[in-house]
């Protein structure tokens, strides 16, 4: 009996070391995960020290007992603890074997043609699919700025500082058509959880990527589900005791179009072999407020959510499609037509969707682009636009090269739409990370710059040097005029300039025009007869009778 107790106990310690392992671990109990394999191998590896510790115990024990002396010095039990280890040695061995077949098997130089269909791309219109935007929808904001505008936001909130910090998701969304960084706010440390977790974190902020305007959206509920938690409501182990199956790649924070917080977490299939062509299959969407949760399938996923591949992911398949366009051995010995991402990406709204954008270039790197990609990072529709031009970092230093003197910083180029030809986009920085100046610069030419103080400044002095340069297809000047009666007239110093906005009678436009037009703007006033030239939108000229 006593045999019995002893055996069952030692099954009870490893059951509950094995437990509290996994409590903080979360493996997915998945035979295709490396992880879970792992953790099953670590799990076996603790039976078999908790048995060879308890037999050394046991040893011990009898050690000491009095009746040595009569039944003569106590033997260690070799054998209880070498049948354990021998099944573990024969496991790690069955797991090494298996795992490099498997690996074998999915291995590139079988699979090429496999690894370059991971990502389907088709060919693009530029100009039709993606539209020009106004001046009010560049964005402006990236993730290093929207983070210190978060900052600068937070230490606003006194009665939120002192207890919470902002988690650095910064997610790009497209928030009622406007592009939009998101993120959660997350208790300062455990003290602060115990101080605050029954009401739970109160509240998440929008960073306005376009005018930079920073909100703290307080909630009615707080988020009970978050990385900051702890116990059942850590958002990764309420996710994985919910879905214990589940692989999961990234998790973003992102909010549908009630504003109502959510976290949606990728789930990770294989197309390649055992455990090779990592894609994703599928995502759970969990309620951050409630803790609901639901698993979509890639085309069941809801339109509000924006991003559910990861971006390195995207590289990566990108890599393979580019690289075994012909074949295992052409991307070694021929290298013909191989092509790779560029080192960096960025974020383009176009409708209702976020699309990773990237340079695709020679595996020679000759500072060129051969045309770039879009892929919808809901869907991972991919398109491939054949314009060939400037990689992204000659154009940023194109850029750099213009202020040159002032020692800004270039931010990572946007792909533009502007009158009809690519251009990247980009904000200049001084050495305190704050944006100074923005820059235009043409794909094709990229020794075509145009810089200014404000986006539109900037984007004006871009296409005086397009004309200038006599770039053949280049935006022709359309003048028109505009007359009318004022009807309402202010003024407004903007960028050091003073500007005046008109409005005319039976006429929705407001005009813009600096003072340099006339020196009579400054006595114009309600009810004068005014014509106006214009050069698109633009006021050239201003004429009163």
């Amino acid at each position: 009996m006593n045999k019995i107790f002893k055996g069952t106990l030692k099954w009870i310690i490893s059951f509950a070391v094995i437990a509290v392992l996994y409590w903080f671990i979360l493996p997915p109990i998945n035979i295709k995960s490396r992880d879970f394999i792992s953790f099953l191998t670590f799990s076996l590896v603790i039976f078999v020290v908790i048995n060879a510790f308890s037999q050394f115990i046991e040893f011990l024990k009898n050690l000491s007992n009095k009746d040595t002396k009569v039944l003569g010095l106590p033997k260690l039990n070799l054998k209880a603890i070498g049948k354990p280890v021998k099944f573990v040695l024969i496991y790690v061995l069955a797991v090494v074997v298996l795992s490099l077949v498997a690996s074998f098997i999915g291995a590139e130089v079988f699979n090429a043609k496999n690894y370059n269909r991971l990502i389907e791309m088709s060919d693009g219109d530029f100009t039709k699919d993606i539209s020009e935007l106004s001046q009010d929808q560049i964005p402006v904001v990236d993730r290093d700025t929207a983070s210190r505008l978060g900052q600068r936001k937070l230490g606003e909130m006194s009665d939120l500082v002192s207890q919470f910090v902002i988690e650095e998701d910064y997610t790009q969304i497209n928030y009622k058509g406007k592009p939009v960084r998101v993120t959660p706010l997350a208790y300062g440390d455990i003290i602060k959880w115990f101080n605050n977790n029954s009401q739970g974190i109160p509240a998440y902020l929008t960073v306005d990527m376009t005018t930079q305007e920073t909100t703290l959206v307080r909630l009615k509920d707080g988020i009970k589900y978050a990385p900051s938690e702890y116990l059942m409501r850590d958002l990764n182990r309420a996710l994985r005791f919910k879905y214990p199956t589940k692989i999961f790649g990234n998790i973003s924070f992102e909010i549908d179009d009630d504003g109502t917080p959510f976290w949606v977490a990728s789930t990770i299939g294989y197309k390649i072999g055992y455990w090779s062509g990592e894609d994703i299959n599928g995502a759970v969407l969990l309620n951050a407020v409630t803790g609901e949760s639901k698993f979509y399938k890639v085309d069941e996923i809801p339109t509000w959510v924006d991003q559910i591949y990861d971006s390195d992911m995207i590289l990566t398949q990108l890599n393979y499609n580019g690289k075994y366009r012909s074949g295992f051995f052409n991307s070694i010995f021929g290298q013909r037509g191989v092509l790779q991402a560029t080192d960096g990406y960025n974020y383009l709204a176009i409708n209702d969707d976020v699309y990773l954008y990237t340079g695709m270039t020679s595996v020679t790197s000759d500072e060129s682009n051969v045309g770039f990609v879009l892929t919808n990072l809901r869907t991972k529709e991919t398109k491939f636009y054949s314009i060939p031009g400037a990689e992204e970092y000659s154009a940023m230093s194109s850029a750099e090269g213009q202020v040159q003197h002032l020692n800004y910083k270039s931010t990572f180029p946007l792909l533009l739409n502007v009158s009809n030809r690519p251009t990247y986009f980009m904000s200049l920085k001084d050495g305190a990370g704050l944006v100074k100046m923005y820059a235009f610069v043409d794909v094709n030419q990229y020794q075509i710059v145009g810089t200014g103080n404000s986006v539109d400044s900037a984007r004006e002095d871009y296409i005086s040097k397009l004309k200038t340069e006599n770039v053949p297809d280049a935006p022709k000047d359309e003048i028109t005029t505009v007359s009318g009666v004022i009807e309402k007239i202010n003024s407004a110093v903007v960028d050091g300039n003073t500007i005046f906005f008109v409005k005319l009678e039976e006429n929705q436009t407001i005009y813009s025009l600096p003072i340099t037009l006339s020196d009579e703007l400054v006595f114009a006033d309600k009810g004068q007869t005014v014509e106006l030239q214009l050069n698109g939108s633009k006021v050239k000229s201003v004429k009163f009778n």
